[in-house]
């Protein structure tokens, strides 16, 4: 019938944040049917002891590539653009439907051990990472991305925005709701003017969102400026692509009044400081954009760019790197690092019914252990959470209720099948 996580520590940010202390958490289907200190007739319903933990939402990783695992560590410490165009796309030419299949499925096991119950991926063969995610249990926004090729005046018949059609109309609303499907343009230099306003009108005609990279680096920014005579953001604001509801990864270099035309449109700034960092592309201007009531959430971008999934990691960076460039200690606090990567992340993603542990909200939650050594003393835990939390003290994991992970057993996944086939994927790309 359902379970009832009783003499728990639950954080969640609501209309603000709320810390309740040994309190009791009833689900009853796929939603939480009860939050509070009085304890539900437990007729029928397993029990599980919180003590010494805290529930937390689950995180929502806002920008990745699954598919990306299988690169893990295959080319670093390049700039962006010598690392994409040299190595990754040469790659990425090589891989077929199977090897996405299994790259994302890897990528889902160490989301899944972290914590991460929602997340938003751009790639291509995306019915086959559609197909993981719904054996998975995750929630996910997901899109094929899109480059074009010529240049023409009609995409009506071009093959990638076709198989992104495909794809949404095969998948959207697919798995009991969990699968979103949105349609990505890859990048402002990836894309004529021309692919982006196809893309727009086949976004909107089907009321899907977009997902685009957006001002990673300065290059893409000047190259923007003196090819368009504007910015990356004014770039596609006057295309009409921020029309449709869109999430932009990364905005590294966009300027104060490109931040102004996002909070006009409701964009949603999703932030990879990890990513960022390692590539060399700079320090997003997060605190400017969270003064202005930008919606801002955090991603890993893929494991080719990271090397990790792990959302506390970001979580982390999100709150330290804004006080090292910034010189002030105030720029991200633990708070806002935590919402960016429970709530903000699940409204950017258009999963507006989770990223809460809320009466009435899906049960999209996580066990976390602080009874380890680097939680003691409990001063304050969202401190904790931001800054000496791990993705190793994640213990269980619920989606929709349902229980994905326990204490290092994985239950819709099969991890020793996943590591054979990656590693047997793997011996043939590389």
């Amino acid at each position: 019938m359902g379970f009832v996580i009783k003499n728990i520590t639950v954080v969640s940010y609501n209309d603000e944040l709320e810390i309740l202390e040994n309190v009791n958490v009833a689900v009853d289907g796929e939603k939480i049917a009860y939050l509070g200190t009085e304890m539900p007739d437990l007729s029928g319903y397993d029990v599980i002891n919180g003590e010494g933990k805290t529930l937390l939402p689950g995180l929502v990783n806002a920008h990745t590539h699954t598919p990306m695992t299988l690169l893990r560590s295959y080319a670093d410490d390049m700039a962006l653009h010598t690392w994409l165009y040299e190595h990754i796309f040469k790659i990425e030419a090589k891989m077929d439907s199977e090897d996405i299949y299994w790259g994302s499925q890897l990528a889902m096991l160490e989301m899944i051990a972290g914590g991460t119950t929602c997340f938003a991926d751009m790639y291509y063969f995306m019915d086959r990472v559609a197909e993981a995610t719904a054996q998975s249990g995750l929630k996910a926004l997901l899109s094929r991305g899109l480059i074009n090729g010529a240049v023409l005046d009609d995409y009506s018949n071009d093959e990638r925005l076709s198989e992104a059609i495909d794809l949404f109309k095969n998948w959207n609303g697919a798995a009991d709701g969990r699968i979103r499907i949105a349609f990505s343009p890859h990048a402002v230099y990836t894309c004529s003017p021309q692919y982006i306003a196809a893309i727009r009108d086949a976004a909107q005609k089907l009321g899907a969102y977009i997902h685009t990279h957006v001002d990673e680096t300065v290059k893409e920014h000047n190259d923007c400026v003196q090819q368009y005579g504007k910015t990356p953001v004014r770039h596609l604001y006057d295309i009409g692509l921020f029309d449709v509801p869109t999430i932009a990864a990364h905005c590294v270099h966009v300027t104060d009044r490109d931040m102004d035309r996002m909070k006009q449109k409701n964009v949603s700034f999703i932030h990879n400081p990890g990513s960022n960092l390692k590539l060399a592309s700079g320090i997003a201007p997060v605190p400017d954009a969270l003064k202005k009531g930008i919606n801002v959430a955090l991603g890993t971008d893929g494991a080719s760019s990271n090397n990790n999934l792990n959302m506390w990691e970001e979580m982390s960076l999100a709150a330290l790197i804004h006080k090292g460039k910034s010189l002030d200690p105030t720029a991200v606090k633990a708070e806002e690092a935590f919402k960016m990567a429970t709530v903000n992340g699940a409204e950017a993603l258009g999963f507006h019914d989770t990223g809460r542990i809320k009466e009435g909200y899906y049960a999209d939650m996580i066990i976390v252990n602080i009874s380890k050594p680097h939680y003691l003393p409990s001063h304050k835990l969202t401190s904790n959470l931001a800054y000496s939390a791990q993705a190793a003290d994640v213990e269980t994991v619920f989606v929709n209720g349902r229980m994905l992970y326990d204490k290092g057993d994985y239950k819709t996944l099969d991890r020793e099948k996943i590591i054979y086939n990656v590693n047997r994927v793997c011996s043939r790309l590389f």
